[in-house]
């Protein structure tokens, strides 16, 4: 019988889904990623990709089994707010980062939303 979960030590991916420039620099940072049936690990957004293609892929990524980290831009993060602010599981952890045309703002990120809602803040 297969169990449904996932052992912690075979999520070895970060997947990111950002700008050009955030996501360029992760991949020369060595993220990459590009399996056996050519499914890569980023997505690069910019104003011409539709809200669709951001969701689909931030669905797939949350869903693989191989990505223990999801990396997105704050502002790529805004454009499917309801969708990021749904997402509970840990795995794969979810962080918003910054990006250099726009500045990190504590008040829109997830994480920090749920985690000052636990303290009663």
């Amino acid at each position: 019988m297969a169990t449904t979960t996932t052992n912690p030590k075979d999520r070895t991916l970060l997947a990111v889904i950002g700008d050009e420039d955030s996501v360029t620099g992760l991949l020369l940072a060595g993220i990459g990623h590009v399996d056996q049936n050519q499914k890569n690990n980023f997505l690069i957004v910019d104003s011409k990709t539709q809200t669709s293609v951001i969701e689909s892929a931030f669905q797939d990524f949350t869903e693989r089994k191989d990505v223990a980290i999801l990396l997105i831009n704050q502002h790529v993060a805004e454009k499917i707010r309801p969708t990021v602010d749904r997402y509970q599981a840990a795995f794969p952890a979810l962080l918003e980062i910054p990006s250099k045309e726009h500045p990190y703002d504590p008040a829109k990120d997830s994480v920090l939303k749920r985690v000052q809602k636990l303290r009663g803040d």
